[in-house]
């Protein structure tokens, strides 16, 4: 006997616009998990804003494979991201709202060499985006960007002066150690390992020294220190846009 399943009609309706919706979402989340883009809501509080010079292209993916319109020149857009070659930018198209990928030659600032300055901000920003990745901290990291590699921190001292904010952040981490006791078997005398507790140890620890929010030094233990060098990124940049 074959078994039929009856979907209300305005459920039927409602399916492509879901299908849809998760598009747009995973096409999102792509987006923003793109190594290779740099995001700049995460490196920066006050957005980026560049004025439009030129009618330019905007595309869809961030190597200019398919075109969704045109930005119309005479407006000042928000830089959201960027890449080696492109920007993407949200700003008015011919006939709507568009965001998508623009090329820099449609773009003007009050800073002259924004596009060689957004370069250097991008070899900073993946630099500093594979540390946190991998959980390290660098020399020239902001006090923001050490707390999304590490979290926050174990311990804390810092000293106020009128030239500003100095101190230290201390991380401490930590290993589960299994500890056993050895029983006989009453019956046959048999010598067995049971467990018996778990303690958590201390297996390194990482100070950072910071000045006005960037790190200027870094101490760690030697088991933390086996084979590695204390890595150096180009602190923080400071552009007029």
């Amino acid at each position: 006997m074959n078994a039929w399943i009856i979907i209300p009609a305005f459920l039927l309706a409602l399916l492509p616009a879901a299908s849809q919706a998760q598009q747009r979402q995973e096409r999102r989340s792509l987006l923003d998990n793109d190594p290779a883009v740099v995001y700049l809501d995460r490196a920066f509080k006050d957005p980026i804003m560049l004025t439009v010079i030129k009618e330019a292209p905007v595309y869809s993916d961030k190597d200019g494979n398919h075109r969704l319109g045109f930005l119309k020149a005479n407006q000042t857009v928000r830089v959201e991201a960027i890449t080696e070659k492109a920007y993407r930018v949200r700003g008015q198209g011919a006939r709507h709202g568009i965001a998508g990928w623009v090329p820099p030659w449609a773009f003007s600032s009050k800073d002259p060499d924004f596009v060689a300055n957004l370069r250097k901000l991008y070899d900073r920003q993946i630099a500093v985006q594979a540390i946190i990745e991998a959980k390290e901290v660098a020399i020239g990291m902001t006090l923001d960007e050490v707390t999304q590699s590490r979290g926050k921190p174990t311990k804390t001292s810092i000293r106020r002066t009128a030239e500003g904010e100095s101190g230290t952040w201390e991380y401490v981490d930590y290993e589960e150690v299994k500890h056993y006791i050895n029983r006989v078997d009453p019956i046959s005398g048999v010598v067995f390992r049971q467990f018996s507790h778990m303690t958590q140890e201390e297996k390194g620890r990482t100070t950072v020294e910071f000045e006005n929010d960037v790190i200027t030094a870094i101490e760690e233990s030697e088991n933390r220190m086996a084979g590695a060098n204390v890595r150096i990124v180009v602190p923080p940049l400071l552009f007029r846009w």
